[in-house]
């Protein structure tokens, strides 16, 4: 039996969903699960389904499109371990987290590379028998060290995701567009609040009494991309900035380890810089 993750978004109109199921109906596909949300402020339709049957992908994706609107963004997909890169600096706690659910099975995903800006880390992602390559930024212009970043990344046949996991440099539009909505960023703050460097040092001086952790899609204005999963823990009064960072650092892992399952089970639809994740 062949299983099919279908995700559609469209102008909302009446009896999408029948129209969907119809298809499945009628090609003797069985329903594993489905879900459906409709934006009523922006008329939009989101629906994710996971059907399972003998037919052709690109049968079911054609049977799809005769029946919805012109409109509509439609995506068939097989499930199967999507490639990753991970960008990282200097920090283990992000990477580690992921290294080890990796190991564990935990992640849909084919660990293709870590990537780095310094060699820090390069005997701890030994131990998960993964390549680590350094790239230096010393001496080189933002712009001439991506280059050589994304030279890197073209030697690899395909990659459906880069995360960042603690990358602690801003990317340039050119790096975005070339990986639009498919870089995962990890941020220590509760966004929006806290945007850019210091986020914790930020809270502190607020007074805040809860921080948190974002993860979210890279667009070319800084922490403010689709946002994909967030937590929170609570703080006081007694916590120094110092304090705050130790404790956000069990939190940063969680999210990003939490966004990056819900981006390779094809769970999450972007749209007017938010995500409808299922």
């Amino acid at each position: 039996m062949n299983q099919y993750r279908v995700l559609i978004d469209a102008n909302d109109e009446k009896g999408l969903v029948h129209k969907v199921s119809s298809v499945f109906y009628h090609n003797d596909l069985n329903i594993l699960s489905n879900s459906e949300f409709v934006d009523a402020q922006n008329n939009k339709f989101f629906m994710r389904s996971v059907v399972e049957g003998e037919i052709d992908l690109n049968q079911l994706y054609e049977l799809l499109c005769e029946v919805m609107p012109a409109n509509a963004n439609i995506e068939v997909i097989a499930p199967k371990k999507k490639n990753i890169v991970i960008m990282a600096t200097k920090e283990m706690h992000a990477l580690g987290d992921i290294l080890v659910r990796h190991e564990a099975g935990e992640l849909e995903a084919n660990i293709l590379a870590v990537i780095s800006n310094y060699g820090d880390l390069g005997s701890f992602v030994a131990k998960f028998d993964i390549p680590f390559i350094e790239i230096s930024h010393e001496g080189l212009s933002r712009e001439e060290h991506e280059e050589k970043i994304l030279e890197c990344l073209a030697g690899f046949e395909e990659i459906d995701y880069i995360v960042l996991a603690k990358y602690m440099r801003i990317l340039t539009p050119k790096f975005v567009e070339v990986y639009e909505n498919r870089v995962i960023n990890i941020h220590h703050s509760f966004l929006p609040a806290f945007i850019g460097a210091n986020p914790y040092k930020q809270a502190y001086e607020r007074g805040v009494k809860i921080i948190g952790a974002t993860s979210h899609f890279v667009n070319n204005n800084l922490d403010e991309g689709p946002i994909i999963a967030q937590e929170v823990i609570h703080v006081n009064h007694a916590y120094s900035w110092r304090d705050m960072q130790r404790l956000g650092k069990d939190v940063e892992k969680v999210v990003l380890s939490r966004a990056l399952k819900l981006a390779l089970e094809d769970r999450i639809f972007v749209y007017a810089n938010k995500t409808v994740i299922f």
